[in-house]
This record gives structure tokens, C-alpha cells and sequence, in this order.
């Protein structure tokens, strides 16, 4: 019985050493891959990326990635606690599902796990979120997430989606570009930043009227 509590509190601290090394090391170096870009690559898609630091990139990309996605970003510790109540309320209400993740809990998922699973992953999203808001503070979050999130089929980071859009890259983009593809973001298999329509259109126009509002209510103070 002893013998077995030792092995699993050893376990445990070398589960907790490696992955706060693994995170440290994402602080300073871009992540080369994740297992979403795994995914599409034995699926025979690709992956297309190219990172582009936070400096470099047109601010209103992180704007319009607050305004869509988090817009207490600035204000959370990696949990907002009334969005995840209040997309339980809706989903039980039979509104548009929604999961009430923050963008700390997206990065944390996107750079160290896998996309589905239950609770087991779960759990291991909200320990690698705190551990990325103990270490890595919220510029760098949003500089990961803006480069490793999906922008469409095989195509990761804003800079990419920007070249994939708009033939140009993320360092100047208008708020109406910065909009479409934070639009795209909750679904980026399923949704194009050119000539959207339905549901994107809307949602799209508005994170781009949201985008001023969020330069003038300083809701991107932490990652200017």
C-alpha cells in the first residue's frame, strides 16, 4: 500500500516537473507543433503556418480576437466564471452551444492537448491554464494563441490566415479582415474569412464594430 502511494506521489512530481519545464520553454520558443496540426497531417491536409510575433502583429487582431472570444480577457485569471455560467444557462435553454472557454483555456488546449475528449481533458486544460497564467502572463497567451490557433483547414495562426484571406500578411489588417478571421476562429473547418455569409457575416461585422470599442475601453491593456 505504502510502497504504491510513493510510486504515484512520484509520479505525480514527475508529471509536475515536465510539464512546467514543457510550459517554461513555450515562454521563449515558439511551439514547432501541436496535436491538432498532428491531426491534419495524418489526414493527408498539411499545415501551413508562420509565426509572427504579438510587436509585429496589426493590433486590432488581438482586439478583434478580445471583442469575439474573451472579452475579459485582461480581467480573468484564466477562468471567466459568468461566461462558463452563462453559456450553461443558454445551452440549457436550447441557444447556439456555446462552451464558455476563455482564450487562456483555448491556448492551454491548443499548445499542450488534444481537440474533444471528456473530463480527463478537461482537467488537464484547466491545469495547463493555470500554469501558462502563472508563467507566461497574458501578451505572451495572446501572442501563442494568435499564432497556433486554427484559421481554417490546415491553416494555423493569424499571419497564415491573413496570406490564406487576404494575400497579405497579419501586420496590417483592417478591422474588418482582423473580424473575419476572428470570426472564423470557433469553427475554422467549417467557416471561410472571403465571402462569408450566414451566421459569419453577422458575427463577423460585429466583432469588427466591437473592435474600436475594445482600443477605447483599454479592454487590450494587457497586451499593448
Amino acid at each position: 500500500m505504502f510502497r504504491a502511494l510513493r510510486w504515484l506521489l512520484k509520479a505525480a512530481l514527475v508529471f509536475v516537473a515536465v510539464t512546467v519545464l514543457w510550459v517554461g520553454l513555450y515562454r521563449f520558443v515558439p511551439p514547432p507543433f501541436t496535436f491538432t496540426m498532428l491531426g491534419d497531417v495524418v489526414g493527408g491536409r498539411g499545415v501551413t503556418k508562420d509565426w509572427m510575433s504579438l510587436s509585429q502583429m496589426d493590433p486590432d487582431m488581438a482586439r478583434a480576437a478580445i471583442a469575439g472570444e474573451d472579452a475579459r480577457f485582461c480581467e480573468h485569471h484564466g477562468f471567466d466564471f459568468n461566461a462558463i455560467a452563462s453559456a450553461a444557462y443558454r445551452n440549457a435553454k436550447g441557444g447556439r452551444i456555446r462552451g464558455g472557454s476563455t482564450i487562456s483555456q483555448q491556448t492551454a488546449k491548443n499548445a499542450f492537448l488534444f481537440q474533444g475528449g471528456g473530463y480527463v481533458r478537461k482537467a488537464a486544460e484547466a491545469y495547463f491554464t493555470v500554469l501558462i497564467e502563472a508563467l507566461w502572463g497574458k501578451r505572451r497567451i495572446m501572442e501563442v494563441y494568435l499564432n497556433i490557433a486554427e484559421t481554417g483547414i490546415g491553416t494555423y495562426g493569424a499571419n497564415a490566415g491573413a496570406m490564406r484571406y487576404f494575400h497579405h500578411d497579419a501586420s496590417r489588417l483592417s478591422p474588418t479582415e482582423a473580424a473575419r478571421i476572428a470570426a472564423v476562429l470557433p469553427l475554422p473547418k467549417k467557416r471561410e474569412a472571403v465571402s462569408p455569409d450566414g451566421f459569419v457575416r453577422r458575427h463577423g461585422n460585429r466583432i469588427a464594430r466591437y473592435v474600436g470599442a475594445v482600443r477605447r475601453q483599454g479592454l487590450d491593456a494587457c497586451v499593448r
